[in-house]
């Protein structure tokens, strides 16, 4: 592919980025590794190359020593794993793009492989430690047999990529999927942004086996493992609008409109006997909190999957698409006025009866519940289809997202 073969940013092929913050013990020692990882590459693929040391306000003397062995050193004032390597990255001369930690964690030779599968056509390349190989006192048991493990099945439930590890911190990506990708993580998180947006733009990811040692520096690491777990574990549900509130949704309307049902199947205000389990009035406010809740969680998720495509990183289902070019602000507007006028008809009718009965004891608690549980989603619908048409960008059509994202081509 002659446009991949043609040197960019200043004739260099790769760059090898690592993020530094007071690793005075360590950051030495990588970069000479980093180094001989360039000699592989120039030696079996001809390429050129750099170090990169991307510091985080390193006050150890982590820069100088960089610079003794010949890296480059490019000081980033933002704070955060994430901020490192972007500035790292915008800095980098490369067209092939390597990252990886200065703590000795990983042998930047091993990223060789990796170059040569963005050769010869992936996108994005990952490292697999449990691929790979783990030395003893790599990885704390809790990580390596829950966290790691259980992050990295959500991913691939969630996202339907056969990655093995999605936590690797050795990776290396072209340039320019790097910069399509457009990341923005400033923290730990930035790690997770990464995998996921590279499998919603359907990237070609490969992976390779990777080993993982023991950290050298000799004290604990940056990482925290509930808090950043926790983190990167958000971080792929807000990126995923199908499993945080489609489904979610489904499910809340299905459980409410079903015991709503059974309810008004039973206009005597009698109990609903399902085995020995009774369903009462009480049950009917239950239910409508379901309905309502269903009703604001799938418009939250309709506005994310309209941001999602619109920022073009979600390629969107045939399912999806389907919905987004139905979906107009008329078309909100129309069923929310809709549902909205018949539950007021509904709670009409009740309380004219209620008054013609001189204005008794209310016999009809469950219909007027529902009533206005449909009153109340009817206005939901509404409001949610002008919040849908700002999404869009101001548009009544909300299908206008979709002529500029990656699912029309």
């Amino acid at each position: 592919m002659p446009d991949e073969m043609a040197n960019m940013n200043g004739g260099l092929d790769v760059s090898i980025v690592m993020p530094c913050l007071n690793e005075a013990a360590t950051v030495a020692a990588c970069v000479d590794v980093a180094q001989e990882a360039l000699a592989r590459l120039q030696r079996d693929f001809g390429m050129s190359g750099e170090v990169i040391v991307a510091d985080n306000g390193s006050t150890d003397g982590s820069q100088q020593m960089a610079r003794d062995r010949g890296a480059r050193v490019v000081d980033v004032d933002e704070k955060g794993y994430g901020a490192a390597l972007r500035g790292g990255f915008t800095a980098a001369r490369g067209r092939f793009l390597v990252m990886g930690d200065s703590d000795m964690s990983y042998d930047f030779r091993e990223a060789v492989p990796m170059i040569a599968r963005l050769v010869d056509g992936a996108e994005f390349c990952m490292g697999s430690r449990f691929k790979g190989e783990i030395k003893p006192g790599a990885m704390p048991w809790k990580n390596r047999y829950i966290g790691n493990p259980v992050l990295s099945w959500v991913l691939r439930l969630l996202f339907r990529t056969p990655i093995s590890d999605s936590h690797c911190g050795l990776r290396a990506i072209r340039r320019t999927a790097y910069e399509d990708l457009g990341l923005t993580s400033s923290g730990m998180e930035f790690a997770s942004e990464m995998v996921l947006k590279s499998a919603l733009k359907g990237l070609r990811i490969d992976e390779v086996p990777v080993t993982l040692s023991p950290d050298g520096r000799g004290r604990p690491p940056h990482l925290s493992p509930f808090r950043d777990g926790f983190r990167h574990l958000f971080y792929m549900l807000m990126l995923s609008p199908t499993w945080l509130f489609f489904g979610p949704s489904v499910l809340l309307f299905a459980f409410g409109a079903a015991v709503l049902l059974l309810l008004l199947a039973r206009p005597d205000g009698e109990m609903v006997r399902i085995g020995a389990f009774g369903l009462g009035d009480h049950w009917a406010v239950v239910a409508s909190s379901a309905l309502i809740i269903a009703a604001q969680t799938f418009i939250a998720g309709f506005a994310a999957l309209i941001l999602g495509v619109k920022g073009g990183y979600m390629r969107p289902t045939a399912g999806h698409r389907a919905l987004i070019r139905a979906s107009s602000l008329k078309v909100w507007l129309l069923a929310g006025g809709a549902v909205f006028l018949a539950g007021f008809a509904w709670a009409s009718i009740i309380a004219i009866g209620w008054l013609e009965s001189g204005r008794g004891e209310l016999s009809q608690m469950r219909a007027l519940i529902a009533a206005f549980t449909a009153m109340v989603m009817g206005v939901q619908l509404g409001f949610g289809g002008f919040l849908l048409s700002i999404v869009a960008g101001n548009k009544m059509k909300h299908r206008a997202v979709l002529s500029s994202s990656l699912s029309e081509n």
